[in-house]
């Protein structure tokens, strides 16, 4: 199996995190066969002078996709996928670390499960140090299991995911939808009748901590899940009853203070 490695980098991002998620890819047991960097609108100059070097140097093939401006995440890797030569596609961010073996692992259960059009895994949250976990999200291995998941909550680990590009195609691809590009695309992927799966292991260190979940506060988060809510329900994803839930269960707790919904993430992690 071929593969592509794709991933998304903007202006406010650190080229220290970058250099360590690119490390990490090319690190793999199981290398992949390109490496499709979108540069989502112009970029500080020691973001490009790590693209640069990490070019040059590697001994994979790197396909780098300048964007004129910046279009947000939605839209960068969906011009980024098209860019992407390989049947399979490995999503990645570009502050987050891969486990040295993760493709090797996800190519062996790919191989004994051939009808699987994406799979994910879990990962390990830190906040600063990346060798010190502080908490895991563990999302469904099952196809069935996921299919219920997804009903209130994000089944897969966006980072983690591992697809067929012409699954993703055929769902309509990844499309504008702030902050829940993924969650969307998995949606319309599950009502095509897309086979999932999650390995039920840590396959990528996610940079988390306070200031990510600073980020999904506020009236402007809770109006980006608003417009997701309906745009599930406008899809036939979930039902009226769907769509009243989690109006209590996922839109008005972005309006909460921080230090209540750190206290509740960690708590949803332990569950």
């Amino acid at each position: 199996m071929s593969l592509s490695v794709l991933l998304s980098v903007y202006h406010k991002e650190k080229a220290a995190y970058l250099k360590e998620a690119l490390s990490s890819i090319e690190n793999q047991t199981l290398k992949p066969d390109e490496i499709v960097l979108v540069k989502d609108g112009p970029l500080s100059e020691e973001l490009d002078a790590l693209i640069t070097q990490c070019v040059a140097h590697s001994d994979i093939a790197y396909h780098i996709v300048t964007l004129p401006k910046n279009v947000g995440l939605g839209e960068a890797l969906s011009i980024g996928l098209t860019h992407c030569i390989y049947e399979w596609v490995a999503r990645m961010d570009t502050d987050d670390i891969a486990l040295h073996d993760r493709f090797e692992k996800q190519f062996a259960y790919l191989e004994k499960h051939p009808d699987t059009d994406i799979l994910g895994g879990w990962i390990c949250e830190f906040d600063s140090d990346a060798n010190r976990c502080e908490r895991e999200r563990r999302v469904p291995s099952s196809h069935d299991e996921i299919v219920r998941f997804a009903k209130h909550r994000n089944p897969l680990n966006h980072m983690t995911v591992v697809f067929r590009k012409e699954a993703v195609l055929d769902a309509g691809g990844y499309q504008a939808m702030n902050g829940f590009e993924d969650y969307y695309l998995w949606m319309r992927m599950l009502q095509k009748g897309k086979k999932f799966a999650n390995l039920p292991q840590i396959v990528v260190k996610a940079r988390t901590g306070r200031s990510m979940i600073a980020r999904r506060q506020g009236w402007r988060y809770a109006k980006s899940e608003w417009i997701l809510e309906k745009a599930a329900y406008k899809i036939g994803f979930w039902s009226a009853s769907d769509l009243t839930r989690n109006i209590f269960t996922r839109v008005l707790p972005r309006l909460l203070p921080v230090f209540i919904v750190e206290r509740l993430y960690n708590l949803l992690r332990k569950l």
